[in-house]
């Protein structure tokens, strides 16, 4: 596959970042407007990138400051649409939002999943990019799924 491209999202990614949506069910589509306001507006520090493929946004990333901290970002969403999954697409908007805060002079970027089988290939993903299981908290989300966090130095 040809090198994506990766840029901050935009309104015109919308459409293209809802099938993503539609197709993964990361969270609701629905959810993705009011989410993007803040990013769109410039009232934030939490940014979107968007990774697009055959001229439409096939990619997303979201990640937000960790409150409190200094220097610590937490990527809460990463959703490559599924029939473009596994070319490397996710490992590209992971590598951009790196980037993106090591230029702007950030530390750590933190990332939490599920620990159940379901989540398996996520867990492995992180892994392969350089990400550390740093903790696990036990029956975080339901009895028998763990919370998982993964860490990355910048």
């Amino acid at each position: 596959m040809t090198n994506p491209i990766i840029k901050p999202t935009t309104s015109d990614d919308v459409a293209g970042l809802t099938a993503v949506l539609d197709g993964t069910k990361l969270f609701p589509s629905d959810m993705l407007s009011d989410m993007l306001a803040p990013a769109l507006a410039g009232e934030t520090e939490a940014f979107w990138l968007s990774c697009h493929h055959g001229g439409q946004a096939v990619g997303l990333c979201y990640t937000v400051p960790e409150e409190l901290a200094t220097g610590t970002w937490n990527m809460l969403a990463l959703a490559v649409r599924p029939d473009l999954q596994g070319k490397g697409l996710g490992a590209a908007l992971v590598s951009a939002a790196e980037q993106h805060l090591k230029d702007n002079g950030q530390r750590i970027l933190i990332v939490e999943t599920s620990g159940t089988d379901d989540f398996a290939l996520t867990r492995k993903f992180y892994a392969q990019n350089g990400y550390e299981e740093e903790a696990r908290i036990r029956d975080f989300w339901a009895d028998g799924d763990d919370k998982v966090i993964f860490r990355k130095a910048l």
